[in-house]
């Protein structure tokens, strides 16, 4: 379906809302339909919360703007025009905004005054890749991923070699020192965490098919039993976010009307239920004043749903 002429469904339970195992059946409110909030970006990615400013942020990657929606006013307003191509986002336990961005090879944090810390841009004095996706952990640890697809193109970052391998990297909230956790992820990306932080998971997007490895935690600082959890077939599989329950809702599609939106698993890795999109969602978090509202960056458009769940983080 073009996103021209997507409409939001009168009926209810929204038919774009599938389920394929009964252990969905919970998860979804039969009075909740998809909304599409927004529309006109070139590829939607990273969108976070703040919940005092009840706005949502997310990049538009090649035209390198943050955009900003208001959940109040349901207006949308550039919040930076000169991102460097940011594409994942996240808050720190202040309330900060991180972000990953392509064409500075960095991950920042921009602070209360509205200037630009340089949290990571080099290991062993070589250049970052294309910082990717980032997640901040409940002790003030910075996760982010590595791979090189910012170094592809001018539209998507800059084109150079890289330098180091694909990689996920945790930087230490008390001294500030990068250390990398893991290097045997092909083409790392989306990552997230468990509710109880003991399992970190991972989109592998250069396996074929891609693959969600999940590792077991160790002392809060490193990974180790790294396993597929997640098959992802015929699905391409991008950013995603755990609820409370531990289930993993992904950005998902390949540009079939059957793949487009958000593939929902159980912890075990068993596929439970689909959003349907009329485009590829690349990102996604949880929102709103209980955090279950769940927000879809897709490829030019920003959809919400409310859910009976919550974001774990």
């Amino acid at each position: 379906m073009s996103t021209s002429l997507w409409q939001p469904s009168l009926r209810t339970p929204d038919p774009a809302i599938r389920i394929l195992d009964k252990r969905f059946e919970h998860y979804r409110l039969p009075h909740a339909t998809v909304e599409r909030l927004w529309t006109g970006s070139r590829w939607g990615e990273g969108p976070v919360w703040f919940g005092d400013r009840r706005t949502l942020l997310w990049t538009d990657l090649p035209n390198g703007h943050i955009l900003r929606w208001d959940e109040e006013t349901g207006s949308v307003a550039p919040y930076r025009t000169s991102a460097d191509k940011a594409n994942g986002l996240t808050c720190d336990r202040q309330g900060r905004l991180i972000a990953c961005e392509h064409g500075g090879r960095r991950v920042t944090r921009t602070e209360y005054d509205g200037s630009i810390t340089v949290l990571a841009d080099s290991y062993q004095g070589k250049p970052l890749n294309s910082p990717n996706d980032v997640v901040v952990t409940a002790d003030g640890a910075v996760w982010f991923t590595s791979p090189p697809f910012g170094l592809v193109s001018d539209y998507m970052g800059q084109i150079a070699a890289p330098q180091l391998p694909a990689s996920i990297y945790r930087i230490d909230p008390a001294s500030g020192i990068l250390n990398c956790v893991a290097d045997d992820v092909a083409g790392p990306n989306g990552l997230a965490f468990s509710p109880d932080e003991k399992i970190m998971y991972v989109v592998a997007s250069r396996a074929r098919p891609r693959t969600i490895v999940a590792y077991n935690v160790v002392n809060g600082n490193s990974l180790k039993n790294g396993r597929v959890l997640i098959d992802a077939a015929d699905g391409t599989t991008d950013g995603f976010r755990v609820d409370i329950d531990g289930n993993l809702w992904c950005g998902w599609g390949t540009g079939s009307a059957e793949l487009d939106g958000v593939r929902i698993f159980a912890p075990d890795g068993t596929a439970i239920g689909h959003i349907s999109l009329p485009e590829r969602c690349a990102n996604l978090c949880f929102g709103g004043r209980h955090k279950n509202r769940l927000f879809m960056a897709a490829s030019s458009s920003l959809y919400s749903l409310y859910v009976n769940t919550r974001g774990a983080v």
